[in-house]
Formats: C-alpha cells, sequence, structure tokens
C-alpha cells in the first residue's frame, strides 16, 4: 500500500514543531491508505542521535544521510536524495514544512520526480484514491482546491495548521546513502538572526501591530509590551505593515505571512481584515485594540479595548509589570 515520506528539519539537534507537523500529516495521510509513515532527514554526521526522536513519533522508518557536507543545507544534494528515495520506494505522498528550507528543497524535489509542487497547504485528504489539497492563491483572496494526478503529491505545508505528530510506536531507523550525489549549488555561510527574538510562530503570545501604529517610530511600544510579557511573548505585523516596509516579513501574520496559535494574541491598531484573521483567528484568547468600534477585529475578539493605541499601550503595559512583579 502507499505511504507518506514527511522531510524532517533537525535544528540544534532538535526536531523542529514544524517538521512535527508534517510528520504528523504523513502519518495520517499513511494511515487512511493502510500504508507507513517514512522520515528522512539530512544532515552532518551526528545526526541519527537527533533523528530516533523521529522514530519515537510514531515514523515506522526514519532515513538518514549524514555527510560532513551537509554540516551546512545543500539543496540540490538534500533533493537529490529525497527524489531518488521517493523514486525507489512507494509513497504517494512526499510532504515539506513550508519554512526555508522546505521551500528551497521542494520545488527541486518535484522538478526532479516531474512533478507538480502545492505550496503553503493549509488541508489535505484522501478522496477517490487521490490526493486532494487546498492552498491560498491571488494572496490569499481566494482558496483553490488541487487534486494531484496520480504519483507522489510534493507538497509544503504551512505552519501551525496540522497537528503536530505526538509519540507512537517506535520505528526503525536505517541509513541512506548519499554516495555519488553531488550539487551545483553551495551554502557558503549561515548568518544567524537575532536569537533573543522568539519566532511568531512558535510564541504562546503575540503582540501585532497594524497600520494604526501610524510609523516604525511607535514600535518601541510595543515591543516594551512584548518585553513585559515574558520571554514566551513575540512581535506581530499584519500585511499592511510589512508591505511599508516598517517590519519584517518574518513577523508577518496572515494567510500571505504566518499562521500562529497562540494562548494570547494582541491585535494593535489592526482592523482586521479577512487575510489577517485567517493567519491567527485559532488563537485562544484575542484581544483587540483600536479607536475604530467598527473595526471587523471586534467581531472576533474575546476581549476588545476601544482608545488610542498610544495611550493604551503604555497604560496595558505598566499594568503587565505590575502584574508580573506580584507574582
Amino acid at each position: 500500500m502507499p505511504g507518506a515520506l514527511a522531510f524532517a528539519e533537525i535544528r540544534e539537534g532538535a526536531v523542529s514543531r514544524a517538521s512535527r507537523e508534517a510528520v504528523g500529516l504523513a502519518r495520517r495521510i499513511a494511515a487512511d491508505a493502510g500504508g507507513e509513515t517514512h522520515v528522512v532527514a539530512l544532515g552532518p554526521p551526528g545526526t541519527a542521535e537527533a533523528a530516533t526522536q523521529l522514530a519515537a513519533f510514531g515514523a515506522d522508518r526514519t532515513w538518514v544521510g549524514e555527510s560532513e557536507g551537509l554540516a551546512l543545507c545543500q539543496p540540490d544534494i538534500a533533493a537529490a536524495a529525497i527524489a531518488r528515495l521517493v523514486e525507489a520506494g512507494d509513497y504517494d505522498a512526499v510532504i515539506f514544512a513550508a519554512t526555508s528550507q522546505g521551500r528551497d528543497i521542494a520545488p527541486r524535489v518535484g522538478a526532479r520526480l516531474g512533478r507538480s509542487v502545492a505550496s503553503e497547504v493549509i488541508e489535505c485528504r484522501r478522496e477517490n484514491g487521490g490526493i486532494v489539497v487546498r492552498r491560498p492563491m491571488y494572496a490569499g483572496k481566494a482558496i483553490a482546491t488541487l487534486r494531484f494526478t496520480p504519483g507522489p503529491a510534493v507538497m509544503t505545508i504551512r505552519a501551525n495548521v496540522f497537528a503536530p505528530a505526538g509519540e507512537g510506536a517506535a520505528g526503525e531507523i536505517s541509513s541512506l546513502d548519499l554516495e555519488g550525489l553531488e550539487g551545483r549549488v553551495r551554502t557558503a555561510a549561515l548568518e544567524q538572526g537575532d536569537r533573543d527574538r522568539l519566532d511568531v510562530s512558535e510564541a504562546t503570545t503575540i503582540v501585532s501591530g497594524g497600520r494604526g501604529m501610524q510609523g516604525p517610530e511607535h514600535w518601541p511600544l510595543l515591543e516594551a509590551l512584548v518585553e513585559a510579557l515574558g520571554d514566551e511573548a513575540a512581535l506581530g505585523a499584519s500585511r499592511a505593515v510589512v508591505d511599508a516596509g516598517w517590519r519584517p516579513h518574518g513577523e508577518q501574520v496572515g494567510q500571505t505571512g504566518k499562521t500562529v496559535s497562540p494562548n494570547l494574541y494582541f491585535a494593535v491598531g489592526i482592523s482586521g481584515a479577512i487575510q489577517h484573521l485567517a493567519g491567527m483567528r485559532t488563537a485562544k484568547v484575542i484581544v483587540a485594540i483600536n479607536r475604530d468600534a467598527d473595526a471587523p477585529i471586534f467581531g472576533v475578539a474575546d476581549y476588545g479595548l476601544v482608545g488610542d493605541v498610544f495611550e493604551v499601550l503604555p497604560a496595558l503595559t505598566e499594568a503587565v509589570r505590575e502584574a508580573r512583579r506580584g507574582d
């Protein structure tokens, strides 16, 4: 029976949450057909040790390819190794997380297999013996339903949409032969970003700013609130803010940015366009702050505060600090 293959990224000795989501989807797709879930992990010597986590997440088999040349991501070599594995196996789904690495490797795998790639998938199911996915199009203004033709369905999946794999029966770990694989692209160096700033997709509390902040010079107000909320808080931004160049794309929340599912989400000066709501509506608690009482964001908020953000934010930040000092 056909199975599913997930690509796992191992960072600093740990399997990323995004990769666990890819494994979780692979398990479901494989189980629906009575097939096996396989995972592939590539990296420098020592990757196999970290890959034991993948077996614990219920993968029937984990393929590990180790090489000194993979200390930095080498997309051509990774794509060649994965494509060769797919051609030798029986997989009708090949799943990558929609990370920078996944978005780099997945199209290369698709090209080697002669298959189209569905990117930023938000739904995936088996239907009449085939794989059907849904993904946003036209900057999030439409959702397309796509049916793959027979053969491996290669896709990247949006973060925080699919449930991450939980613990399961431990499977086998096998070595993946990388002999003879060479790529034309070489990663010369990786520059680490701000390690003190939590990625918005991994935060349990998010403070997002919109056009109502009126300019990048006012972002310290949001940064102060994030700092007051603690280490598990992160900054987010609306698409309008990113398009205006006020904040980096990595902070964008929404259909064309990152999908988040925090415990607490502050929408500050954000009107609540449908594209933004699609990226944060699964937050457990939503707090909206906006001077426009008719802003759509209040329709999804658990708590709403109508007022001037420049007056509300300092008072809210001080209240949070006082509450945390009391703890």
